[in-house]
């Protein structure tokens, strides 16, 4: 029972900072809806100018395409020929598509214009995106075109995507952002917490209480976690009732797992905490700790790209097994065995930091 006086005090000092509570619980619910907008790969309205200089009507048909899709922005058809660098460089135009006439005097051939793409190559992922939207286009045409013909191709691929059919981001990078809501809510208040009291000179009272240092280590931590479960209840609600994503997979092992990721994420908080001085230093430390849990976890590119020699430090993040596992259980409604490996990681580290952790509180207590 004398842990549980400590939790009250704890919700007590949390719930009386009147400007904190917005930010706990209002901030997460809207920021998970701006960055659902915000956040994805999708690639639309992409800005770019036509230059046709052919005069097959085949020409006319694919601008129509390109012009009736939401992928590009036709900003301009031009039918003589004009400096296309000069265009690129002023960086309103990140595409010149241009159309001329083929001079194949094959007869066997079917007559299409010669279409020279030139791309804005500053931002290469657009980029790519879009030569990959524009040959998407021109292939169905040509596809169509054939079967009008009756004739046929003797090979013919077709793609089957499971899990995420539509190719829509926010699917992918939705639940990746309840976890990166989690890591930092949980994250700054747990390395708040025990500075604080010093800063407050409260420690003493702390430490001359009947409490053992173990249940003021809990007392400090499960106020924080009950908060950040109940953020992410508020999070998984929003990506599944505004952005429509199901969850496929079992909600409980979800939680259980989200359980264990805090258990690692406020033990780390708590390490912070004893280590620093003030608040300000608090902060400091785990806004360059959270920057990079987040640049290392997958979340906004795959963890394959980072170089072998660094692969170790994705493997002690946190944060990158939490987010594997969610979208495993969002996506693709997989079960405890397709990623029972990873759990088991995540509780290897979390039973590391807690360990590293708690010693530390206790040096800390001892002097």
């Amino acid at each position: 029972m004398r842990i549980f006086y400590l939790v009250k005090k704890e919700f007590i000092e949390i719930f009386r900072q009147k400007e904190l509570l917005p930010l706990l619980f209002i901030a997460p619910i809207i920021q998970i809806i701006l960055f659902g907008y915000i956040v994805k790969t999708d690639v639309e309205n992409i800005p770019v100018e036509i230059i046709n200089l052919s005069k097959n009507k085949t020409s006319y048909r694919i601008i129509n395409r390109i012009k009736n899709t939401p992928l590009f922005n036709v900003k301009k058809i031009s039918y003589k020929n004009r400096d296309s660098i000069s265009t690129l460089k002023k960086g309103n135009i990140k595409a010149v598509i241009i159309f001329r006439d083929s001079f194949n005097k094959n007869k066997n051939i079917l007559k299409y214009p010669e279409i020279q793409i030139l791309m804005d190559g500053t931002d290469s992922n657009t980029s790519s995106i879009a030569a990959g939207y524009f040959n998407g286009i021109l292939k169905k045409y040509i596809l169509s075109d054939i079967e009008k013909m009756d004739k046929k191709l003797s090979i013919e691929n077709k793609t089957l995507i499971r899990f995420n059919p539509a190719l829509k981001s926010i699917n992918y990078m939705g639940p990746g952002i309840v976890a990166l809501l989690l890591t930092i809510v949980s994250l700054f208040l747990a390395s708040a917490s025990i500075v604080r009291e010093k800063e407050q000179q409260t420690m003493d009272t702390l430490l001359i209480s009947r409490l053992t240092s173990i249940e003021i280590y809990i007392g400090k931590a499960l106020p924080i976690a009950i908060i950040g479960i109940i953020n992410m209840s508020f999070s998984i609600s929003v990506v599944m009732i505004w952005f429509k994503i199901p969850i496929r997979g079992n909600l409980f092992i979800l939680f259980i797992s989200a359980i264990i990721f805090l258990t690692a994420i406020l033990s780390y908080g708590l390490l912070i905490s004893t280590i620093v001085s003030t608040q300000q230093q608090a902060l400091f430390f785990s806004w360059f700790s959270m920057i990079t849990f987040i640049l290392l976890s997958g979340l906004f590119t795959p963890t394959e790209n980072i170089p072998s020699s660094l692969q170790f430090l994705v493997k002690i993040n946190p944060l990158s097994y939490l987010i594997k596992i969610i979208r495993e259980i969002f996506l693709k409604g997989n079960g405890i065995e397709y990623f029972y490996k990873d759990l088991l990681c995540l509780s290897f580290i979390t039973i590391l930091v807690i360990s590293i952790s708690i010693s530390n509180f206790k040096r800390l207590i001892s002097k």
